[in-house]
């Protein structure tokens, strides 16, 4: 199998598992409606620690354009493959989202609320605040690359390494999700936005393009500032590139204040579980 075929497949189980235990929370009828955000980030955990199982000894598996990028940055990925590794994972994850739209196929019918349709496919802030929502997604992503490299320098019992990192998503989405619903992964989100777009799903609304560069451009950044941070703390690398990307981070920020909200969406679900990944 390539690797490119491998970060397909990778992300699309992640997909599949993310996205369902999502649908399984926020869909009506679901035997696993309302059962809350708890359920939904161990989910998330498990999804990530599965695929890297399935691909990992074959891509890496990545899964993610900002990990991708992330370990380019410091030079732990070849920039010849990052084109071919971002495409194969927006694919993966839309193939993924497509999948849950056909298993959770009566649920959508019954389900009125069109902000819980869209978040089983993409992210949406709890608050639309674009600064702030693009500096959250920012920092989990830093963070999950600095644990990526972390978890990736020390020594566990042979193949245990995957489920530790799915610890770290659950770790970050306890902590760091309740924002923006931690897309921390620009194919994770724009994927199945593509896919939420396209699909004749019954009554759901619009797929908020608006707010969608907020969870490619954080992570993109977040990735690259966490690998650099680590490869600076750890490796002796220089401090000046995470300089400038602070610098154009915040530029970006200060550049958002300026555009108007960025959620679309008007109707939310009232359980506990708020525009959630």
């Amino acid at each position: 199998m390539s690797v490119y075929l491998a970060e397909l497949i990778g992300t699309m189980i992640l997909i599949i598992f993310g996205g369902g235990v999502v649908a399984g929370v926020v869909l009506k009828k679901s035997k696993a409606e309302n059962s809350g955000w708890i359920v939904i980030t161990f989910g998330w955990g498990f999804a990530v620690a599965f695929a890297v199982y399935a691909v990992g000894g074959i891509s890496g598996a990545h899964l993610n354009p900002a990990v991708t990028l992330g370990l380019a940055s410091v030079g732990e990925f070849s920039w010849s493959l990052v084109p071919g590794y971002i495409l194969f994972q927006v694919i993966g994850a839309f193939i993924g989202a497509v999948i849950v739209f056909v298993h959770y196929l009566p649920h959508w019918k019954e389900t009125q609320d069109q902000g819980a349709k869209l978040a089983v496919f993409s992210t949406d802030p709890a608050i639309a605040h674009t600064p702030s929502n693009l500096l959250s997604e920012a920092i989990g992503t830093a963070v999950l690359l600095f644990g990526l490299l972390a978890i990736g320098a020390n020594q566990f019992t042979e193949g245990l390494n995957p489920l530790i990192v799915g610890f770290l998503i659950v770790a970050i989405g306890l902590s760091l999700g309740g924002t923006t619903g931690y897309a921390i992964n620009p194919a994770r989100d724009l994927g199945p936005r593509l896919a939420h777009f396209l699909l004749p799903i019954a009554g759901k609304g619009t797929s908020n393009w608006k707010y969608a560069w907020v969870p490619i451009v954080g992570p993109v950044m977040g990735g690259v500032l966490g690998a650099q941070f680590y490869h600076i703390i750890f490796n002796g690398g220089s401090i000046i590139p995470l300089f400038v990307l602070i610098t154009i981070l915040l530029i970006i920020s200060a550049a958002s204040k300026m555009m108007p909200a960025t959620s679309e969406v008007t109707t939310h679900y009232q359980n506990n579980v708020k525009e959630i990944s």
